[in-house]
């Protein structure tokens, strides 16, 4: 059975003053996902390079993706999920803020229109929002949505 791709991410998540959590999600990114909404954001992620430890990767494509450097917070290992396509992706959550005017997102190059043969250059995400739990679990990639449910349940957990 052929490797299935491992991706590094972070979930970045804050305190609201009413004592809930609001989380930092990014819609992707280019063509295909401009008109989407449900299921068309992401954590911040990226593809684990050879010899790379995927929180090192997770880092690296926070400040990549965003253009900002990496929360200080300490990172809680959130585990691993297996997206649709097959792709692997371990995340990590820090505790933090930022303003999402504040990104400088990275860009990739594809071909675009389709079968053109003209490459054009896109933002890898188009915007960050802060959202609540339940509209994360709709917002992002299906599989991500269950790293939003390990994460409450690692805040519940004592110590």
């Amino acid at each position: 059975m052929a490797s299935t791709v491992l991706s590094g991410g972070l979930l970045l998540w804050r305190r609201t003053p009413g004592g809930d959590i609001e989380l930092l999600i990014a819609h992707m990114g280019g063509p295909f996902w401009a008109k989407k909404d449900e299921r068309a954001w992401s954590i911040p992620k990226g593809e684990v390079e050879d010899g790379e430890e995927p929180l090192q990767t997770a880092r690296r494509e926070w400040t990549e993706e965003l253009g900002l450097p990496v929360p200080e917070g300490a990172p809680v290992d959130l585990g691993e999920v297996r997206q649709k396509n097959g792709k692997r992706v371990h995340a990590w959550a820090v505790e933090g803020d930022l303003d999402p005017a504040s990104i400088v997102p990275g860009t990739f190059e594809t071909e675009w229109p389709p079968r053109s043969g003209r490459r054009q250059a896109f933002p890898e995400v188009d915007r960050v929002a802060w959202v609540d739990p339940d509209t994360a679990r709709v917002k992002l990639v299906a599989a991500q949505a269950e790293l939003v449910d390990r994460l409450q349940e690692a805040r519940a957990a004592p110590g």
